[in-house]
């Protein structure tokens, strides 16, 4: 139910606002009403909290009522505003991709310290724009962590594949307002099977459902790419089991998209193919990058095995969970 009434200052449809949106067990409800207001009224949140006796046109009022009684039903906050901070920038968000999360920062962190550390090495400048620099982010969704990178090493160039071309044209859209458009080539695939490497084995989709149709690429087809080797790849890969959605707060289940949700009945299926890909597209001494879910590392570690990687390591988020894994690529590899 929509609420309007004769006060329609700042600070009367804020309160009512917060209100709702606690009466309906909203989590953050305070701050999801201050976004959607922000929203609606296009201010700071100084402006906000300045003038809370200012009336607000009844036109205005009715679209941030509208807007709480959304959320009050379960949307995310994200996708009524379509924005989400990420990295210190701005998103376009959509349902069509995940809503970007702090926890994935962890993943540029990482990214970033792994190849400084390797500049070091090679006894070259610790800072560094990533001349020369080819970097893969698979399965980007709104190209948080390609366009992210990208702002960090404004001389590196990207590729970013993702099996949604809806999902692909909310990244490009990303990718041109940070000015970054010109270094990412966004590729409608599963994982890297756009660039193959000899008799390289088809992996499922990454978040695909069972028995789904194969992907359909809006560039070119797969055997139209040549193959290609990067110095980093880092991946965000649907990492939530299948079995654990009922257990999910429905602004994730109901909302986010499954494809980008769900990496199998267990969660973590998917890192088989991914770091068998990984491999097969790194640079010899190349550095992976990979978000894990919260129960994943047990499962997932194992794979990077003593004869393909080395320098494994795995980085905790604020909560101490498990939360990226890294690892190079050995300079030598078995015929894979």
């Amino acid at each position: 139910m929509i609420e309007l009434s004769l006060d329609n200052s700042v600070g009367s449809l804020l309160k009512r606002g917060i209100a709702q949106l606690r009466d309906a067990d909203i989590p953050s409800f305070t701050l999801a009403a201050e976004l959607l207001l922000l929203h609606v009224l296009g201010r700071s949140r100084t402006s906000l909290y300045a003038h809370p006796e200012e009336v607000i046109a009844g036109a205005d009022a009715q679209r941030f009522f509208e807007l709480i009684a959304r959320r009050a039903a379960g949307e995310p906050t994200q996708y009524l505003t379509g924005k989400q901070e990420f990295w210190g920038l701005e998103f376009e968000v959509t349902p069509d991709v995940l809503i970007p999360r702090p926890e994935t920062e962890h993943v540029i962190e990482v990214a970033l310290e792994r190849l400084a550390l390797r500049e070091l090495r090679a006894g070259r400048p610790q800072k560094s724009a990533g001349e020369s620099l080819q970097i893969a982010d698979i399965g980007t969704g709104s190209g948080c962590i390609a366009i992210a990178l990208a702002k960090e090493l404004t001389a590196a160039d990207f590729v970013a594949t993702d099996i949604s071309p809806a999902a692909l044209a909310v990244a490009k859209r990303n990718a041109t307002r940070h000015a970054v458009a010109d270094r990412i080539h966004f590729i409608e695939c599963n994982l890297l099977e756009a660039f193959p490497v000899g008799a390289q084995h088809a992996a499922p989709q990454l978040g695909a459902m069972p028995n789904s149709a194969p992907p359909v690429f809006n560039e070119s087809p797969v055997t139209s790419h040549q193959s290609r080797l990067f110095h980093l790849i880092a991946s965000n890969p649907p990492y939530i089991g299948r079995r654990e959605a009922p257990s999910l707060p429905r602004e994730v289940r109901d909302h986010e998209p499954a494809s980008a949700l769900f990496g199998g009945e267990e969660g973590y299926e998917l890192y088989a193919d991914l770091i068998a890909q990984a491999a097969a597209h790194l640079k010899p001494g190349g550095i992976l990058v990979l978000e894990l879910g919260h129960n994943s590392l047990p499962a997932v570690q194992p794979l990077l095995d003593a004869a393909t990687w080395t320098s494994v390591g795995v980085i905790d988020d604020l909560a101490g969970i498990p939360r990226v894994l890294a690892a190079e690529r050995l300079l030598t590899l078995p015929n894979l």
